[in-house]
């Protein structure tokens, strides 16, 4: 006897919310890329492949097959640096506000504070230079380890922040205004330091070089990365693959106290 009814359980609902919302979050991490469009051809591949058994052909279900028996292997290889920004960015919602204390304290991960007088000089240099449109690429990582491939690219300097001297390393034509510099906890670590860049396509249209930079940094590290226009003196942070505009110095140094925990 056929059932009049589907059975659905308080279970299958949870199911289809989980697939609903993994779908969306991979959507969001190939949007814009050119890997979108190797996703779309894998779903019309797919979908042919289901065509081909309904309708019994049996020469191209098997060749077709044979295909979907390694795709798995084939994702991995296509989708190899997705997939590592996709796990990357699990961590980093899982890691953030009181759990990633929680796990700094078990493990003993020593996150390094910036003390409130350096927020002040941070906030003071960018929305100076924002003024004057200085264009400057600042990471602000919680310890060295986090930044530590891009470290070895810049210039070491293991200085005192100030607002004078980031000034300085970001004024036009100097040895170290090209490139980013690192900060992390009470010192300017390195200038000069060459970012990841972010492979997504649909940036708007205001972002150049240095933004997607900082995007490719946030989206590859726990870090968080501040932009100054040089175009239009807008300020810009990244955090976690997304990001926002800052329009004053308060805002910025909400941002930092709030991202390191001391508010």
């Amino acid at each position: 006897m056929i059932p009049l009814f589907i059975s659905f359980q308080f279970v299958d609902f949870v199911d289809i919310f989980l697939v609903a919302l993994l779908m969306y979050e991979i959507y969001k991490l190939i949007r814009g890329t050119a890997g979108m469009n190797v996703f779309l051809g894998i779903i019309a591949f797919y979908v042919i492949w289901l065509i081909v058994r309904a309708l019994h052909m049996e020469m191209l279900t098997r060749i077709f097959g044979q295909f979907i028996s390694i795709g798995g292997l084939a994702l991995v290889i296509l989708f190899q640096s997705e997939i590592r920004n996709f796990l990357t960015m699990i961590g980093n919602k899982s890691l953030r506000s009181r759990g990633r204390k929680r796990l700094a304290k078990l493990f003993n991960i020593s996150q390094e504070i910036i003390p409130m007088e350096a927020i002040i000089e941070i906030s003071d240099a960018v929305f100076t230079m924002a003024q004057s449109k200085t264009g400057a690429l600042i990471v602000i990582s919680g310890k060295k380890e986090t930044a530590w491939s891009q470290l070895q690219t810049g210039e070491l300097i293991e200085s005192r922040i100030s607002s004078a001297l980031l000034q300085n390393i970001f004024y036009k034509n100097t040895p170290l205004h090209d490139g980013a510099v690192v900060i992390v906890g009470r010192k300017i670590v390195a200038a000069k330091c060459v970012l990841p860049m972010s492979k997504q396509m649909d940036l708007p249209m205001g972002f150049g070089m240095r933004h997607r930079s900082a995007l490719g940094m946030s989206e590859e590290t726990d870090t968080l990365v501040l932009v100054v226009s040089e175009q239009t003196g807008d300020v810009t942070y990244f955090l976690h693959g997304e990001y926002n505009r800052l329009d004053t110095r308060e805002d910025l140094e909400i941002l930092i106290k709030r991202r390191q925990g001391t508010i």
